[in-house]
């Protein structure tokens, strides 16, 4: 795997920050876990795509807040050419083509996701059956160099992030 962009960095640590947080169906987005919509509308928390959005946006990055719009927001790359950061895109419905579920790339093997109701943020395996594409949101690269290694506050960006109490440096390499 190649090395990672510093937006790319700054999204996964920020979808890291999240794990355990519940999954909500329609919730979250640029300022974090809120109350979805419909089946969610109870619930604080994330889905898959409200966490991708919120991640970047920690990046300074705006790729859409639906799987759809995120999924037009940069550029195709092969799976083998994933950077931590970069989104995955499942299709699960055949009936309905294009993606319905979206994925922070962690490494070569490991998404972090807020997979479905009744769960939370999580990491799981990358590679799956229904694995759609692979895209590098636009505005993290400019012909192969990263537009910017500091956090959108100015400051460079963290090397390590808490979760439940553990550091999360390992994880990030």
């Amino acid at each position: 795997m190649a090395r990672r962009s510093a937006g790319g960095a700054i999204a996964v640590r920020a979808a890291i920050e999240m794990i355990g947080v519940p999954y909500s169906w329609g919730g979250g987005g640029v300022n974090g876990p809120g109350f979805g919509t419909g089946r969610g509308a109870k619930t604080w928390g994330f889905d898959c795509s409200g966490l991708a959005e919120y991640a970047w946006a920690r990046a300074g990055v705006s790729i859409g807040s639906t799987t759809r719009e995120q999924w037009r927001s940069g550029i195709r790359i092969p799976k083998e050419q994933a950077e931590p950061g970069d989104l995955v895109f499942f299709d699960n419905d055949s009936h309905s083509p294009g993606p319905e579920h979206v994925g922070i790339v962690l490494d070569a093997t490991r998404m972090v996701h807020a997979p479905y109701t009744g769960q939370t943020v999580r990491v799981d395996p990358l590679g799956r059956r229904t694995l759609l594409g692979v895209v590098r949101p636009a505005g993290t690269w400019m012909n192969g160099h990263a537009l910017s290694s500091a956090a959108p506050d100015g400051r460079d960006a963290p090397g390590s992030a808490a979760v439940n109490g553990r550091a999360t440096q390992a994880v990030l390499q």
